[in-house]
């Protein structure tokens, strides 16, 4: 009974999170007429995300299905960590309708942006330039933990070093499109956190 109640809340927020991103992407494309690709970021880059992305986002679907295909990955946590990957995964999911209702019609698949694109600096972007490596990421970290599995973890963190990798590439195109603006937003923000001390 116990393993039932945390697959659930495992897939409640699982879901969740992914269904806010899904549905924000998706608007941003329709409102703004530009479909873009992970094409944009090169072919060996775009084949490496591909790859680890598939793994990344089977294992959790492959764990609701059946736990016991992921047996081979338990973790043995006590319940009270696995209950704290339920707060964590709640606050993801907050994090996340929060990050695109900063972020709006701006969020891209890819490194670049749009061509209307304008610096977002509301929100969670107050404080945060890349708030969805760091919310994304932590999404997996928790159902890891709530699912009791250290795989499905392990993949969080490696997501977010792939992710932090990309991020010069990233904020080399923004300081292309946004110049000293962007200078200035990198000296009061934190990359992945908040910056301490900052306003």
């Amino acid at each position: 009974m116990k393993e039932m109640i945390f697959r659930i809340l495992a897939a409640l927020i699982f879901f969740t999170g992914v269904g806010i991103s899904i549905y924000f992407r998706r608007k941003a494309d329709r409102e703004t007429g530009e479909t873009l690709s992970r094409k944009e970021d090169g072919i060996p880059t775009m084949t490496i995300i591909r790859i680890s992305g598939l793994v990344l986002w089977v294992s959790p679907l492959v764990f609701l299905i059946n736990p016991q295909w992921m047996i081979w990955s338990k973790a043995y946590i006590p319940d009270w960590m696995r209950w704290f990957g339920v707060g964590i995964g709640i606050l993801v999911v907050c994090g996340i309708y929060w990050l695109f209702t900063s972020i709006g019609n701006g969020i891209t698949p890819v490194s670049t942006t749009r061509k209307q694109h304008k610096l977002v600096t509301n929100g969670i972007y107050r404080w945060v330039r890349h708030p969805l490596y760091t919310i994304g990421s932590s999404l997996f970290i928790a159902f890891g933990m709530m699912a009791d599995n250290w795989f499905i973890a392990l993949l969080g963190i490696l997501a977010f070093v792939g992710m932090a990798i990309r991020t010069p590439k990233e904020e080399a195109n923004l300081i292309e499109k946004f110049g000293d603006e962007y200078r200035e937003y990198m000296k009061r923000t934190g990359k992945f956190l908040p910056k301490l001390g900052n306003r």
